[in-house]
């Protein structure tokens, strides 16, 4: 290298950007509150609180960081990248007009000349008691180079914590085979750190990604009753694995791991956010803890009432307002923000948000129109199936379970159906199913032991002429009083508009939700978005390089998602959380997932697959999107498949700049190894299924980051964001259901006639289940004010070096932004009459944009709550 790059012993400048730990950790802070008073009115902490902490760390960084330019080009004696003088961070920075809330830049000067060519990583210690958070080093003025980015993101402990140095690339891509040659020790030595050994409890500042089943999910040291099966590692019950945590064993189950407060994650899985309002994962923990115990006490005290007796008293919870004991606020948590949650009127009275599928007619739930329309542009927009042969068969083991075969006649369905017969229908496409027979009649004798009262149902649809969906009939099945191999008894109901008839039927259209309900929560939203991903990011880490191209491609959609997995493992999923307590399947509910798992299959999760397997849609290659729906009005799916096609667009661009043949793909050993891991150890259980892609070729590379980011960004998206929106409102996606269905001449069918609204409130989710359902139904449908939405980074243009892949990202944001605008003109569409539906609530869910709070649209790029 000449000379004339570098003079002998010239300074090179760098700034550092950095996070204190106080700025962003929410316990610091909520101890610093109540100690102290410093915050007021709420977490803006970025001002009063942060000034103070910052002028106090400021002080003692000094020479408490060192850091060490690590050569891309010039070797040492032993083929590594020559290690640089140790250096340390200079004075406070404050003229930088880039810096985000929260962060502070340092200069710092490297010793650096030619003998050490051109930097490509850096080594920094932290010797100081607390952790901070780097953001990011930049270097200015590199001969021939400019300027070289360091793109961090990752918190830094005490050096003593660590078994290997810290390290950190620059921004450039490489696949393995490419990686400059002093760079390969370094690149391969970092992936071995986070791999660790699989052995020892993992402590808060580690770093190591591993796997795990779900053993963790019961408690039985605390309880008989709170001990749960594993889940995983097993033909019976096969589950995608987990991060691991290394806890002891429980001492009453060596299958089963202890439980605690502290949930190990990788640290870096944990970023931390600036506001109140973007602590959506503590926020979650806090409403199990104290929001909703305080919501119970209150209503006990207010009304004396275990019930609600009429729709009134749902509706009061939105405009009445529960009154609270004076010091209950306080009580309920330190955080401000469920001020906003559950909005106060200055009289301590809470009042839940109204949601918007009452917002404008608080009756039209009700209605056929919406119960039908829900199943296309609701909160679980992708279980309906077209019906191809009538009766509708059963999958289930007729030696356990009887013949299960539906009961339901032609004669029944065609009262309905226009003049149109059951044959012509299915012919000309259009009759479907709302199929929840299957996977839950087998667990009907167990729930229904219980003070849970189920049945397993099928829905029959009609596409009318105008392209609404009509009702024809539901058909309610429950187990044999003998036995369950004799088979079901089932009764099919009808709709009707009067009489005890109609609360018959809107009854059965409730038994019905009940299970949508239920098969959402655990397997569209839970199984089949944060369990399914999570083994693909531990993978990942593990294996692809932080300077791989898919590893940059993939990071974004993983944000936060182990975060929010683990607190549901601690409160949402485990044994009596929220999900066993308020939803149908109690205690049987993973097990329940663990079941539908055995047919999961990546590859059908991609939109396009979906739509074609369930029959809602035909290959076509004269369509837009290679596939012509057959329900052409289909809000979710012909949303979705412009959103489908934007990623997949944007992915086959990047993949095609660093993939030139499909050889590049197949000699990739970080790639390979990767692939191979996901395959046999993350989704293990399924490793044997013969539809994995072999991750021989560019359109599997591809088609394989289309899917998953299609799963963590857009579907998660549809199936989470309008939980409040349609959910928040009980009588329309009731949880639970308590009471079977009203036999003639019993008094509970005697009542019908009289008090309708009494036994539909006696059927449905108790009072006390459905605060808890609208507090943690409300969280978990907000964004974040810092929210990262589909064609965003957080790392802006310097997330890598190459310009084409930038350049085709900013066409994948300007085109999300062209689809946002397309998406609104169809909701102004009068024709489109499955855009709003009877409740006048257009369809928003796949809308990429998005405010902050509770706004039923936007596409976040990770599974973040």
């Amino acid at each position: 290298m000449s000379s004339i790059i570098f003079n002998r012993g010239q300074k090179v400048k760098g700034t550092v950007i950095l996070m204190h730990k106080n700025v962003l950790d929410i316990n610091e802070i909520t101890a610093a509150q109540s100690a102290t008073g410093l915050i007021k009115g709420g977490f803006n902490v970025v001002g009063d609180i942060t000034s103070s902490i910052i002028d106090t760390y400021t002080s003692s960084f000094g020479r408490s960081v060192a850091l060490r330019l690590i050569s891309a080009t010039n070797v040492d004696g032993s083929g590594k990248g020559k290690v640089g003088k140790k250096t340390y961070l200079e004075g406070l920075v404050t003229s930088i007009p880039i810096l985000g809330a929260g962060q502070s830049a340092f200069d710092v000067h490297f010793e650096w000349d030619s003998e050490m060519g051109i930097p490509g990583a850096f080594y920094i210690e932290n010797f100081m008691l607390g952790e901070f958070f780097l953001v990011s080093l930049t270097l200015e003025d590199i001969p021939i180079h400019g300027t070289i980015n360091f793109v961090c993101n990752s918190w830094i402990y005490n050096a003593k914590k660590y078994k290997t140095k810290r390290i950190f690339f620059t921004n450039k891509t490489y696949l393995p085979s490419e990686t400059p040659a002093p760079l390969v020790y370094y690149r391969q030595e970092e992936l071995k750190t986070l791999r660790g050994d699989g052995t020892g409890e993992r402590k808060e500042s580690d770093r190591i990604y591993d796997y795990d089943v779900y053993n963790d999910l019961g408690d039985p040291d605390k309880k008989e009753s709170l001990a749960r099966p594993v889940v995983g590692g097993s033909n019976n019950l096969p589950y995608p694995r987990r991060g691991r945590t290394g806890r002891k064993h429980a001492k009453k189950d060596d299958k089963s791991e202890s439980r605690s407060d502290f949930v190990y994650i990788p640290r870096d899985e944990s970023f931390g956010h600036l506001k109140s309002s973007d602590f959506l994962v503590y926020i979650l923990k806090s409403a199990s803890q104290n929001v909703i115990p305080q919501l119970r006490s209150a209503l006990t005290l207010q009304f004396n009432q275990p019930e609600f007796n009429t729709f009134e008293d749902v509706r009061s919870l939105y405009h009445g307002g529960i009154e609270l004991p004076t010091n209950a606020l306080s009580k309920i948590s330190p955080i401000p923000v469920f001020q906003e949650l559950l909005r106060t009127d200055g009289e301590s009275a809470l009042k839940f948000p109204r949601p918007k599928v009452v917002e404008v007619n608080q009756s039209a739930w009700m209605t056929d129109g919406e119960f039908a329309r829900e199943m296309i542009a609701g909160v679980n927009p992708h279980i309906i199936k077209r019906l191809q042969e009538f009766p509708p068969k059963s999958k289930l083991d007729t030696q356990l379970y009887g013949d299960n075969t539906s009961t339901i006649t032609e004669e029944q369905l065609q009262l309905n159906m226009d003049g149109v017969t059951v044959e012509e229908a299915i012919q000309n496409n259009r009759l479907y199913i709302l199929d929840h027979h299957d996977p839950i009649f087998p667990y009907l004798r167990k729930i229904n032991s219980t003070d849970t009262k189920a049945y397993a149902t099928r829905t029959f649809i009609f596409l009318q002429n105008d392209g609404t969906l009509k009702p024809l009939a539901i058909e309610l099945s429950k187990p044999h009083p003998q036995e369950d191999s004799y088979g079901p008894v089932s009764n099919v109901y009808l709709p009707a508009s009067e009489g005890v008839e109609a609360s018959i039927w809107l009854l059965a259209k409730a038994y019905v939700v009940v299970n949508d309900s239920c098969f959402h929560q655990l397997v569209s939203h839970w199984l089949n978005t944060h369990a399914v991903v999570e083994p693909f990011i531990i993978a990942t880490n593990r294996h692809l390089s932080v300077v791989h191209p898919i590893h940059k491609l993939l990071l974004p959609h993983y944000r936060d998602t182990m975060n929010i997995n683990a607190l549901a493992r601690n409160v949402l999923v485990n044994a009596e959380g929220i999900i066993e307590s308020t939803f149908l399947m109690g205690r049987y509910s993973l097990e329940l997932s663990a079941l539908l798992y055995k047919d999961w299959v990546f590859i059908e999760h991609g939109l396009p697959n979906d739509l074609l397997k369930r029959g809602v849609a035909v290959e076509d290659p004269t369509s837009p999107h290679g596939i012509r729906l057959l329900i052409e009005d289909y809000p979710y799916a012909a949303d979705g498949l412009e959103i489908w096609d934007a990623i997949k667009s944007w992915v086959e661009e990047y993949v095609s700049f660093y993939y030139t043949s499909d050889a590049a793909v197949a000699q990739d050993s970080e790639l390979q190894a990767f692939w191979r891991e996901v395959v046999e150890v993350g989704h293990g259980d399924l490793k044997n299924a013969t539809w994995w892609f072999k991750m021989q070729t560019c359109t599997e590379l591809i088609e394989a980051c289309t899917i998953l980011i299609w799963i963590a960004s857009a579907h998660h998206a549809a199936v989470n964001f309008g939980q409040y929106p349609y959910g928040g409102y009980i009588l329309n996606r009731p949880t639970k259901s308590r009471r079977h269905m009203p036999e003639k001449g019993s008094a509970e069918y005697a009542e019908l006639s009289k008090n309708f609204q009494k036994v539909y409130l006696r059927t449905i989710t108790p009072k006390n289940d459905t605060l808890t359902d609208l507090t943690i139904l409300e969280v978990l449908s907000r964004h974040a004010s810092d929210e990262q939405y589909l064609g965003q980074r957080n790392e802006g243009e310097v997330w890598t070096s190459d310009s084409q892949p930038l350049e085709a990202f900013k066409r994948f944001g300007r085109k999300l932004a062209e689809i946002e605008v397309k998406l609104i003109e169809r909701n102004n569409d009068e024709s489109l009459r499955n855009r709003y539906g009877p409740v006048n609530m257009p369809y928003t869910l796949l809308y990429p944009s998005s405010e902050k709070g509770l706004t039923c649209r936007g596409i976040p790029n990770s599974i973040s709550i």
